[in-house]
């Protein structure tokens, strides 16, 4: 009885991603109906260690599964990243009794749970980041609104890049992964797709296959670049003065962090933040959820900031000859 878990606190950290909303709303709901108090601590890490902590009840989360964003907020903390910080943070979780810790973020926020665990707070990651990039899991909190969200955007450039008969370069977010680009590169039907990932980018070979598609009478060409390649602004001027057709460069930006969830993005984060619940009530500690094939299953958060997660090379060979 001595080793049960009374009060949990839930915080999200780095970049905020549609159904986190939803896996805080899981947590504080599973905790309450267990019997164990729930805290909220809110902008992360950083109101963690400026004891920004309130007490949350069934009724705070209500009528927020639909929202995006997060309603604890969020920050990054180069603080964490130290010893002292680590300290502090692990003192200040013992001073407001919470001895179990739901960390709703990506490998940086892990790393901060990892620290957390070994100076004895139990602790317990969910992947909440839309850039998919999380090697243990097949699914992160937030990509599948994200992509959507994105997918949207482009069929709508899409539409004005015919009636011109432009070149349109869009460029999606993702930091060094390349994910949103490639699913979004399949669902558009986008010519070409830029990733961080692939090293055979030939700028003359693409701009000499958007001189043949204009020939055929191809009335648009959509290029899907990642953040992680960039420079979009400058591609395009290149593009326009290497073949004479006008081409535009549209960032999407930060529109892909933000709206409603989706069903998905809503119904699996509810399921980890019960399961992370669970893990805790069971005595776990130091484990991310994570998804694949199927199950929702838990690892050891040092096993899973080892693993190093690719692109899926068979997608990938698809997607180019889908554009043929």
């Amino acid at each position: 009885m001595e080793d049960r878990v009374r009060t949990i606190g839930v915080l999200t950290s780095g970049g905020d991603a549609p159904g986190m909303n939803a896996a805080i709303r899981a947590v504080v709901r599973t905790a309450i109906a267990n019997g164990i108090r729930v805290c909220g601590i809110r902008r992360g890490y950083h109101g963690l260690l400026k004891e920004e902590i309130i007490e949350l009840t069934a009724r705070d989360v209500a009528d927020t599964i639909q929202r995006g964003g997060t309603i604890l907020q969020t920050a990054r903390c180069q603080t964490m990243r130290t010893e002292e910080g680590q300290q502090k943070a692990a003192a200040i979780c013992k001073k407001y009794g919470i001895d179990g810790l739901v960390v709703i973020g990506g490998d940086g926020s892990f790393a901060g749970a990892q620290k957390l665990a070994n100076l004895g707070v139990r602790t317990i990651g969910l992947p909440g980041t839309i850039d998919l990039d999380i090697a243990c899991t097949d699914y992160t909190i937030g990509f599948d609104t994200a992509v959507n969200t994105a997918m949207e955007a482009i069929d709508k450039v899409r539409d004005t890049s015919t009636s011109h008969e432009r070149c349109s370069i869009i460029e999606v977010m993702g930091r060094g992964a390349g994910y949103l680009a490639l699913w979004c590169g399949i669902a558009n039907g986008a010519e070409k797709i830029l990733l961080p990932e692939e090293h055979d980018y030939d700028e003359q070979s693409m701009i000499d296959d958007i001189m043949e598609c204009k020939k055929r009478g191809k009335k648009n060409y959509i290029i899907i670049n990642a953040e992680g390649v960039g420079d979009s602004i400058n591609m395009a001027k290149r593009i326009e003065e290497a073949t004479g057709i006008e081409t535009r460069a549209t960032i999407l930006g930060h529109m892909q962090r933000g709206g409603s969830p989706t069903c998905k993005d809503r119904v699996y984060a509810s399921v980890m933040g019960a399961k992370a619940v669970e893990l805790l009530m069971e005595g776990k500690s130091n484990r991310v959820v994570g998804y694949r094939h199927g199950e929702f299953i838990d690892f050891d958060i040092n096993e899973a900031l080892s693993m190093k997660k690719e692109i899926p090379a068979h997608q990938y060979e698809i997607s180019k000859t889908l554009a043929l």
